[in-house]
């Protein structure tokens, strides 16, 4: 779709396809267990940790499958979208939105990397594994510890896994 196509809007937007999905994403980060039982910090860098930690399985089980893998960047246009906002809103000026949105692109590969070596751990060797990226990428309380993110993002990624293409392309993630 051209730029101009775009701005006058002759054609859908092929983001639509997967907008559902987005906002299922931003729905279980925002899961009040992540903050109250798992102990990761209920603030702005939490919240942002939470929704890259829940983004980076949803796209991992995307990278897998050749129907969603192509969509993979349309996902990721979403989180870019938000993040601009979400910085416009907090004050950071113009001159300076690129250059964060990069680092956040740049965070966001980091952890979906991180999280992928960690998945790729023997059965027995997973959860510490995720635990010990979870303790690098994401906000905690003080006291807490990675190993109940990492258990609540096993799971997470289980369900995904158990879910249809479609379903997730849906934003139907049980």
């Amino acid at each position: 779709m051209s730029f101009l196509s775009r701005l006058l809007g002759t054609e859908p937007d092929p983001r639509e396809e997967v907008r559902a999905l987005w906002y299922k994403c931003v729905e279980i980060a925002r899961e009040p267990e992540w903050y109250s039982e798992c102990g990761v910090a209920d603030t702005l860098d939490g919240r942002f940790d939470m929704v890259s930690a829940v983004l980076a399985m949803v796209m991992l089980r995307m990278e897998g499958d050749s129907q969603l893998a192509p969509r993979t960047g349309l996902l990721a246009e979403f989180f870019v979208e938000d993040m601009d906002g979400q910085l416009r809103q907090s004050g950071v000026g113009d001159l300076m939105v690129g250059k964060k949105i990069g680092k956040l692109m740049s965070t966001l590969g980091g952890r979906i990397s991180a999280y992928r070596d960690g998945f790729a751990q023997s059965e027995n060797a997973v959860i510490g594994a995720v635990a010990e990226a979870v303790s690098r990428n994401v906000e905690l309380r003080e006291g807490a510890e990675g190993e109940r993110v990492a258990r609540r993002l096993n799971a997470l990624r289980g369900r995904l896994a158990e879910t249809t293409s479609d379903a997730v392309l849906a934003g139907d993630i049980g």
